[in-house]
């Protein structure tokens, strides 16, 4: 078992920048790879950006890719989502996640977070 829990999130203005982090404890994953999402209600969950845990590869959503960053800390078990120039319809629950492969499906991912609020004023 994987256990994943998001923090960071908060109200923000236009143009902020915020940085949403992943605790992940239980069972080894060397071989996951890492992945934060969004979702608003009545919206489909939408793939941001991934990284592979073992070897730092990243994938991004072209919607945050140049604002949004993901990294990794192997030594704590912890992951990030630095975002710059944040946008009113950046809005939304964030969540990580954790699965066998880097995919933009959330189908792919079996452990997730229980999400947390980020909110961008104009």
């Amino acid at each position: 078992q994987v256990q994943l829990v998001e923090s960071g999130g908060g109200l923000v203005q236009a143009g902020d920048s915020l940085r949403l982090s992943c605790t992940a404890s239980g069972r080894t994953f060397s071989d996951y790879a890492m992945a934060w999402f969004r979702q608003t209600l009545g919206k489909e969950r939408e793939f941001l950006t991934a990284i592979t845990w073992r070897n730092g590869y990243t994938s991004y959503a072209n919607s945050v890719k140049g604002r949004f960053t993901i990294s990794r800390d192997n030594a704590k078990n912890t992951f990030d989502l630095q975002m710059n120039s944040l946008k009113p319809e950046d809005t939304a629950v964030y969540y990580c996640a954790a699965g066998p492969m880097v995919s933009s499906t959330p189908q792919r991912y079996r452990y997730w977070g229980q999400g947390t609020q980020v909110t961008v004023s104009s």
